[in-house]
């Protein structure tokens, strides 16, 4: 059985940490075994590249080696087929044992929902996280984590598209209006008036704004803003435009924002010009548009809980 999964590297998914973890548990002969223990052995079984184990999920708290099989731990505690003995340590149960004596029964979730308190168990998250992402989480075999942070990714790319057709729609002062305020949220410009006072005055030699990068102004960044439909797309002739223009302001920095995006041929000019020039496109204007609330804002926040192991020590 292939033990790899699609599009998470060569990390197995969570169900299929839960033979081998089982196997290890029994391997103990009734002593328990510590669960770093088991995540570092099982890392030696399926070969894992240093690289691999320290992957981390996006919110880079925690690895998915330690979380996958952090949640093959809890399913199989649920079904009965592990036992808590103290903080992140188990032995393997009565019915654990009965489960390994089939060396062809694939222990997965589909497995153990032959045990009552495992089927009690998922009933209530159901309930909590809602059927629409534990169904996501059965099909893609993924944990429950891995389900809502792509739930979550689903509705902000949702979202981002939504805001950068309504940018594209906007005229061109509300468009500058909005860019000001972007650069503004992003930390450039301090809190003087007039940081972004030439943003908008288009026709200055190829130059379309200016905004300080620190509060004094001792230096600045000049903006060339295109409001492009979708396919009306940068070309390199374009970026060689706007490196002049910055030559002749004697800038060292320029930032070229487009709603729609680059060629090929303008990325690379932009990379031949020594990287002075920062690019970005509609659909990254869309994702800071979000991260710094532009014409958006937060509707509901959730706060991921999990045990104090310290608080419940003996």
């Amino acid at each position: 059985m292939d033990t790899r999964t699609k599009g998470q590297g060569m990390i197995p998914n969570y169900q299929q940490f839960m033979r081998p973890f089982l196997e290890i548990a029994q391997a103990a002969n009734g002593t328990e075994i510590k669960l770093r223990d088991v995540i570092n052995l099982l890392a030696i079984k399926f070969e894992l590249t240093d690289q691999e184990k320290s992957e981390t999920l996006p919110s880079g708290k925690q690895s998915i080696l330690d979380n996958r099989v952090g949640w093959a731990r809890t399913y199989l505690t649920k079904a009965g087929l592990l036992e808590v003995t103290r903080r992140a340590h188990f032995i393997i149960t009565e019915r654990g044992t009965k489960a390994l004596q089939d060396k062809d029964a694939i222990i997965d979730n589909k497995y153990l929902k032959q045990f009552d308190e495992f089927i009690a168990f998922k009933d209530q998250k159901n309930i909590n996280t809602g059927s629409a992402i534990e169904s996501e989480q059965d099909d893609d075999e993924i944990t429950p984590d891995e389900a809502l942070r792509v739930a979550y990714k689903k509705i902000n790319d949702a979202l981002a598209q939504d805001i950068l057709e309504r940018t594209r729609k906007v005229t061109p002062a509300f468009f500058e209006d909005l860019l000001i305020e972007l650069l503004l949220q992003m930390g450039y410009g301090g809190t003087g008036e007039g940081a972004a006072h030439a943003l908008g005055q288009s026709g200055d030699n190829g130059i379309d704004g200016v905004i300080d990068q620190d509060p004094l102004g001792v230096d600045q960044i000049y903006i060339q803003a295109k409001r492009y439909a979708q396919g009306n797309n940068i070309g390199s002739g374009d970026i060689r435009d706007f490196f002049g223009a910055l030559n002749l302001k004697k800038a060292q920095k320029g930032i070229f924002i487009t709603t729609s995006d680059f060629t090929p041929s303008a990325t690379q000019t932009a990379k031949d010009l020594g990287m002075r020039i920062v690019l970005i496109n509609g659909k990254e204007l869309a994702k800071l548009m979000l991260r710094y609330n532009i014409g958006s804002r937060d509707e509901q926040v959730l706060h991921l809980k999990k045990i104090d192991e310290e608080f419940f020590e003996a």
